[in-house]
């Protein structure tokens, strides 16, 4: 389907196309102005005109013209979004802003489902975890004093069908990840020593290396990372210190050694799912024994804060295959969960895959591409929910991406004490993040509330070059 929006003038635009992508994932939008005939004179399914009206209050013009989008849409197609008019990745930032202005949480719900028009359930449960990390944050020092590390490792034993991090097979690598971690450690030495002249300090409150897959680094070179860290940073006032062990064809026991050696007290094992015929499907190169083994090796070695992660929506995955996985993982008692709804990006090889196949057959539910089903739903996402906190987990962070099958959310859950600070300083934007590697991102928040990024090269060859 073919879908146009006409505008009277460019204002809006990111948030208009992404409403509109909400209502329909896998067709093409295009927004253009009314003076634009060229663009106006093409042939589509649907044609969305759009004034936009003058006022002074920007915000208040843009949640009145999406409440106007969304109400003709929801019209049209007969549905309604979970998520209301909500289009941003941090939907929790509106109720978080209003527990810090001191309304009560009847308030809070109505206005987010009047307002916003979010359905009863993801109000209140953006409105708990808003309660969780409000609570978890007051911990934290205020805006400018304190700082968290993120170091990427963009390395992994293959690369998944859904994927666009960052990521290169560590078998292509292998030649240059020597030359990859010495780079590294000489951004962070340059950013340690700017601190220091700037009066801040080494100490940062959480430390974060993710991926990629950082295991995916021989035990040697993983002990050259972490030792390195050490040496540039002063841990004596760190609160949190992960590990993306992620894969679980990636760990081993010497590795977890040098984990435990270096003061790593957070690390993940994540199957995404427990059904074997799904994981060769998206290209992961482990089975379900493998996450038993690697998950039963890390607790035996002494971690006692292990995450999972599971993705809903995975392609011929329903019911059945959702409910093997949530009680495997259930079996293995994780310290946290994080369930992600299955995001269809525009750069992953399963969009090139949908995009190339020349026999896509979409389904009226736009469920179904080429023969890969893919079948995510609130359903799922309440099974999910309900076993996380069958094991005694609270949500405690959250948020939401583009192209995710059902606009549904991604959300974390934990046991008391087992909550990952450095997710939800990321999702709030509390403090500053200063981030190293090729694909980083570094965020400098601000007491004035401003918010500054400067992002590094995804490739690593570019990377590599800029740095030598």
């Amino acid at each position: 389907m073919n879908i146009g929006i006409c505008l009277d003038r460019h204002d809006f635009l990111y948030d208009i196309h992404s409403l509109v992508k909400s209502f329909f994932p896998e067709d093409e939008v295009s927004i253009f102005t009314a003076d634009d005939g060229e663009k106006r004179a093409v042939e589509r399914d649907l044609l969305i005109e759009v004034d936009i009206p003058l006022s002074g209050d920007r915000k208040g013009t843009k949640d009145r013209l999406k409440r106007e989008i969304y109400e003709t849409l929801s019209a049209y197609t007969g549905e309604t979004l979970p998520w209301g008019t909500l289009s941003g990745i941090r939907p929790c930032k509106i109720p978080m802003k209003m527990l810090s202005e001191g309304r009560d949480r009847a308030e809070i719900l109505l206005y987010m489902q009047d307002h916003y028009l979010v359905s009863e359930e993801k109000a209140s449960l953006a409105l708990r975890v808003a309660e969780r990390e409000a609570e978890l944050l007051e911990t934290i020092s205020p805006i400018g004093d304190t700082y968290s590390l993120y170091i990427n490792v963009p390395f992994c034993p293959s690369i998944c069908l859904y994927c666009t991090f960052s990521s290169s097979p560590v078998s292509a690598w292998s030649p240059h990840i020597d030359g990859y971690i010495s780079c590294v450690v000489a951004e962070m030495e340059e950013k340690a020593a700017e601190l220091e002249r700037e009066g801040r300090g080494r100490k940062p409150v959480t430390a974060y290396i993710g991926g990629g897959t950082p295991t995916a680094l021989t035990a040697e070179q993983l002990e050259r990372l972490l030792s390195e860290t050490r040496r540039i940073w002063d841990f004596g006032g760190i609160r949190e210190f992960t590990v993306e062990a992620g894969r679980p064809d990636s760990i081993t026991a010497e590795k977890l050694s040098v984990l435990l050696k270096y003061g790593v007290t957070r690390i993940s094992v994540n199957p995404q799912t427990m059904n074997d015929e799904t994981l060769r499907l998206i290209g992961r190169l482990h089975t379900r024994e493998d996450t038993v083994r690697a998950f039963r090796l890390a607790r035996e070695a002494g971690f006692d804060n292990i995450n999972m992660d599971m993705i809903l929506g995975l392609p011929g995955e329903g019911e059945a295959e959702v409910r093997r996985t949530l009680d495997e993982i259930t079996a293995l008692a994780p310290d946290s969960l994080t369930v992600h709804s299955l995001a269809v990006k525009r750069a992953s090889r399963l969009r090139k895959t949908i995009r190339e196949d020349r026999e896509i057959d979409i389904d009226a539910d736009r469920d179904s591409f080429g023969g890969l089903v893919f079948r995510n739903s609130g359903a799922l996402m309440d099974m999910s929910a309900e076993a996380a906190e069958s094991m005694g987990m609270k949500p405690y962070y959250l948020y939401r991406q583009k192209n995710m099958k059902g606009n549904l959310e991604n959300t974390g859950f934990a046991l008391p004490g087992r909550e990952c600070l450095y997710n939800i300083i990321i999702m709030e934007e509390v403090q500053t993040i200063f981030a190293f590697g090729a694909g980083a991102s570094t965020k400098y928040v601000y007491p004035d509330g401003r918010i500054e990024r400067t992002v590094s090269p995804k490739d690593v060859k570019t990377w590599l070059e800029r740095r030598k």
